[in-house]
């Protein structure tokens, strides 16, 4: 347990087609994609200020 194969991801991949609609799951790709993209520029911004001056020279 723990491990997920082709089968249990093809079945996960399917509930949530059905769940959401083929026309609904690129605006939730697009919007997880941009959230990551946030997350990334605000941990880049947030490093500590012996980082950021080294980092500088």
């Amino acid at each position: 347990m723990g491990r997920l194969g082709v089968t249990e991801i093809l079945i996960i991949l399917a509930v949530v087609l059905l769940l959401f609609g083929g026309k609904k799951i690129p605006e939730l790709m697009k919007g997880l994609g941009s959230g990551i993209k946030e997350f990334k520029n605000a941990a880049k911004d947030n490093q500590p200020a012996d980082k950021k001056e080294e980092t500088k020279e």
